[in-house]
Formats: structure tokens, C-alpha cells, sequence
């Protein structure tokens, strides 16, 4: 169990998260678009390559983090976290900075995490969506900030009614949550000013 949690992190912590913050941010500011990440993590499962190095990159010991029941569930990935980002587990969404779900079509409505406050909407919760893939789900147009016309995206798996919880997303700016959307073929970024409607057929 030592060797599983001591193992698998960022070989160069400073120019790996450096890449990944970039690519992250990258995606923000262009929604949809799908940034490569090198296999930087080695996490053990369920939490996957491309969530575990956002985490690494974005979570520290200032940023509570809370874990869907199939991570909470790994005494290994639990450990593993802490070890190496110095994070603490949030023991509710409402409290986490970040969450980090290993099973979308299982999740938790987005109203039930952090949402902000009109005077301090950045302290809302971020969500990390470990994905199957960003192409072969239903089709999503995307609209917004950082989108000249519209952006096309394709993750799956989602979770239930995720447009419509989405439009509440919306609704609620400044306040709401952001999701990084980490696939195997990289991240994508829907931040909350991004509007989503699915596609016809």
C-alpha cells in the first residue's frame, strides 16, 4: 500500500503542473476545445491519469476536495491524494473547492455543490468529470465566451439531465459551478458562462 500511494506522481512537480495549468486554462478560455495531456499521473484506479493530474495541479492543502462515493470507496486513492497534493477531503460537496467524480452517470445534481456568493462567486466548486471519451456521447453545441460562433463536444458519459442542470447553472451567475471534463484523449473545460444545448438528432 506505501509504494501505491508514494508511487505515480508528477516526476517534474513544477514543469508537469506548469503543462497542465496551462492546458487547463487553455481549455477554459476556449470551451470545448480538447487540450492533450501527457500521462504525467499515475494514480491507482478508479481515479484515472488525466483527473489525478488536474488534481495534482490544482488542489493543495488550502483546497478541500470532495470524492464521489467510488473514489471515497479506495482507501488507496484517498491516500494517494493526500500524499501528494496535501489536500484534505471534504466530508460534503457544499465545503469542497474541487470534486472529483469517477462515475458521471451516478453523480450528485450540480446544485449540491459550492456554489459562491454574488460577492465572492470564485469560491464555488470546480468538478472533474472522468469521462470514457469527448466524441462518442450525444452531441452538445456550446455557445458563449471564448466561442466565436459555436463549439461541438461529445463527452461520455454524462451525468442524468445534465443540460438541464446545466441551464440552472447558468441561471444562477455569477455564481455556479465549473466542470474540466478529463478524458483519455485530454481535458475540456466548461466554464459557467458557457451555454449548452443538445444537438438536433
Amino acid at each position: 500500500m506505501l509504494d501505491q500511494t508514494i508511487d505515480g506522481g508528477f516526476e517534474n512537480p513544477v514543469f508537469d503542473a506548469q503543462t497542465v495549468f496551462r492546458a487547463v486554462m487553455d481549455a477554459m478560455a476556449r470551451p470545448g476545445t480538447v487540450r492533450p495531456l501527457p500521462g504525467f499521473a499515475r494514480p491507482p484506479a478508479p481515479l484515472s491519469p488525466a483527473a489525478a493530474a488536474v488534481a495534482l495541479t490544482l488542489c493543495d492543502h488550502d483546497t478541500p476536495v470532495w470524492l464521489d462515493p467510488s473514489l471515497q470507496a479506495s482507501q488507496a486513492v484517498r491516500s494517494w491524494l493526500g500524499f501528494h497534493s496535501g489536500a484534505p477531503l471534504a466530508d460534503r460537496p457544499t465545503e469542497a473547492h474541487f470534486a472529483i467524480v469517477a462515475n458521471p452517470a451516478e453523480q450528485i445534481a450540480l446544485e449540491n455543490f459550492a456554489q459562491g456568493t454574488q460577492e465572492y462567486p470564485d469560491r464555488s466548486a470546480t468538478l472533474v468529470l472522468q469521462l470514457a471519451g469527448l466524441s462518442a456521447g450525444p452531441g452538445l453545441q456550446l455557445e458563449g465566451p471564448g466561442i466565436e460562433t459555436t463549439a461541438t463536444i461529445s463527452p461520455s458519459p454524462l451525468p442524468r439531465h445534465f443540460v438541464e442542470q446545466w441551464k440552472q447553472n447558468n441561471q444562477r451567475f455569477p455564481r455556479g459551478i465549473d466542470v474540466i471534463l478529463a478524458a483519455p484523449e485530454g481535458i475540456a473545460c466548461l466554464p459557467r458562462t458557457t451555454r449548452i444545448k443538445m444537438m438536433e438528432g
